[in-house]
């Protein structure tokens, strides 16, 4: 149940997302939910394998460089889900930055926090 929980608030987030940042579209709420569940795919599968190969990056970046990886995984997340773009990097880099902190804080919230 706090698996779907989590999904679906992560769908919202993207929705409300693509509304207030100009460069990331999202097609419909269908999209958002297939958004959110390809996240949590390549963030449980993909992220681990480019934070270890990128692990002395990391570490001269005092852990900065983690954004950076986070902003591939949602360029890959546009090139894996149709209906979902960002435009650019750095869209996804404040993409990516906005969502964590607005997940952090919704699940504090709803009592759902790891």
């Amino acid at each position: 149940m706090k698996l779907l929980l989590r999904l679906l608030v992560t769908a919202a987030l993207v929705l409300l997302l693509s509304n207030l940042l100009t460069g990331v579209h999202v097609a419909s709420f269908g999209t958002a939910v297939i958004v959110a569940v390809v996240l949590g795919l390549l963030n449980l599968f993909i992220k681990p394998i480019l934070v270890l190969l990128t692990l002395p990056v990391t570490f001269v970046t005092l852990g900065l460089f983690l954004l950076v990886i986070n902003a591939v995984i949602i360029l890959l997340c546009t090139n894996i889900v149709g209906g979902f773009a960002v435009d650019s990097f750095w869209t996804a880099l404040i993409f990516s930055v906005i969502l964590s902190i607005l997940q952090s804080i919704t699940y504090k919230i709803l009592g759902d926090d790891k």
